[in-house]
């Protein structure tokens, strides 16, 4: 059997209980035929055409929950058995009652997420708590086709893969409960399992010398003292909450020797930059920071990253593992801050450029790309090793400095999207997706063949 080779299924209905499989297979020994965590006893035979489909009896499929429609999918075997897949489930919250906007404003997100299954060799669907039915083992799933949204109900998946929107939907304990049972209970991998702390994140990879060359300083926020120490090294530093996300609530705080004085960088509620100054660093926080519980704040090195026209420029690299498990760079822009802006997010007039477009030589945009790629590789396998769950994607937010080094600034388990709207990154964007859900097919391997690797 050629390690990864595709398969169109049809459904077939002049026999029962029977398989026709490609004769270069020799699937003869085989007793039983599985979707999902759906299986049956079943007839093998070589194909009487010598197709190269396998071909299911109508009463097999229906048996096995096997959507109706054709399409090319993987096939694994062990014990006897012959699995079709993966059968992926999307797990996400949010759904409303609506047939054309299921997710809310996140249907299209989905709707282009679920798009690539066929290329990837995949039946994947979307879920949530509210669509299983734990009696008998089934999901009322949300299928996407070129006719729009459609509720089939499927065994459950071979692999889960965790699109929970935000921390808040995460830690709600029902949440929880079901994601245990699942993995516990049903043994079905779960991939992206979790928003990053980026305290924890900073700690795990200062533990590995091979990461730990690319993090700025960085602490929880325990006193004045360590600010001020701080800016007498640097210049600058950033002051951001622990577990936000899109840039929001981060502080740029500069010390002016020269006058004495402190400055600090922030975007108000209302959507305005501000710049303001502060005779002390105490009045700063004292101002600033008034309402909000300075332990869930930490304090970053400030670093003179590389400028277009006086403005910050960093870079979104995305990572995603393949269907052999491996780490590839998938995806590169810059960004650059909007004006007077403390970060470089679009949601804060930032602006996204190709490295084409920032960088003035070929030679330079090349060093750029090799240091990042390297960075990031490296990033990601020591992410791999030292956080908990099966991690199929990161989005690493990284600077350059003046001297050419290369610096983390964040990770991201669940990467925003928006570097995706500048027209030359759309092959990027379609990258992403493939290899989000062809991760499916290494983890549905590994889960069938070698469970002790995943469920240790």
């Amino acid at each position: 059997m050629k390690e990864k080779e595709l398969f169109q299924i049809e459904i077939i209905e002049k026999y029962d209980k029977t398989v026709l499989y490609p004769p270069t297979l020799q699937l003869e020994k085989m007793e039983n035929v599985a979707f999902g965590s759906f299986s049956s006893s079943a007839s093998f035979y070589p194909h009487p055409n010598d197709k190269k489909t396998i071909a299911i009896s109508r009463d097999l499929a229906t048996q096995l929950r096997l959507p109706s429609r054709p399409g090319p999918l993987h096939i694994f075997s062990n014990n006897e058995t012959l699995y079709l897949g993966p059968l992926i489930g999307i797990f996400t919250s949010g759904f409303t009652p609506f047939p054309i906007r299921p997710i809310g404003e996140r249907s299209l997100f989905f709707s282009k997420l679920l798009s690539v299954e066929k290329s990837v060799g995949a039946f994947a669907f979307i879920f949530g708590e509210e669509h299983i039915n734990w009696e008998d083992g089934t999901i009322q799933g949300l299928f996407y086709h070129e006719n729009g949204w459609q509720s089939l109900q499927v065994p459950f998946p071979n692999v889960i893969y965790d699109r929970l929107p935000n921390r808040r939907s995460e830690k709600r304990a029902q949440i929880s409960k079901i994601k245990e049972r699942l993995q516990k209970e049903y043994l079905i991998p779960w991939y992206n399992p979790g928003f990053f702390n980026k305290m924890d994140v900073y700690e795990k990879l200062l533990q590995e010398e091979s990461s730990a060359k690319y993090l700025p300083e960085t602490h929880p926020f325990i006193s004045f003292s360590l600010v001020e120490r701080m800016l007498a090294d640097y210049g600058h530093v950033f002051v951001k909450p622990i577990n936000g996300s899109l840039g929001l609530g981060i502080h740029q705080i500069i010390y002016d020797r020269k006058n004495d004085a402190y400055y600090c960088r922030y975007r108000e509620k209302s959507g305005s930059n501000r710049l303001r100054r502060y005779e002390s660093l105490e009045g700063l926080f004292k101002h600033l920071f008034r309402n909000r519980n300075l332990t869930h704040m930490l304090v970053q090195q400030g670093i003179h990253s590389l400028r277009i026209d006086k403005r910050t420029v960093d870079f979104r690299i995305h990572t995603n593992k393949d269907k052999e498990g491996h780490w590839q760079v998938t995806a590169m822009a810059a960004k650059i801050a909007g004006l007077g802006s403390v970060t470089t997010h679009v949601n804060n007039g930032g602006t996204i450029k190709t490295l084409e477009e920032i960088f003035l030589t070929k030679e330079e945009k090349d060093e750029a790309v090799r240091k990042l790629t390297e960075a990031c590789l490296t990033l990601s396998s020591s992410l791999e090793r030292q956080i908990e769950g099966e991690i199929g994607e990161i989005g690493f937010d990284m600077g350059i400095d003046r001297d050419g080094k290369v610096w983390l600034y964040e990770a991201n388990s669940k990467p925003g999207r928006s570097i995706f709207k500048h027209p030359q990154l759309k092959l990027f964007d379609l990258l992403t997706r493939k290899l989000s859900l062809a991760y499916s097919v290494y983890l549905t391997e590994k889960a069938i063949t070698n469970p002790g690797d995943i469920f240790k």
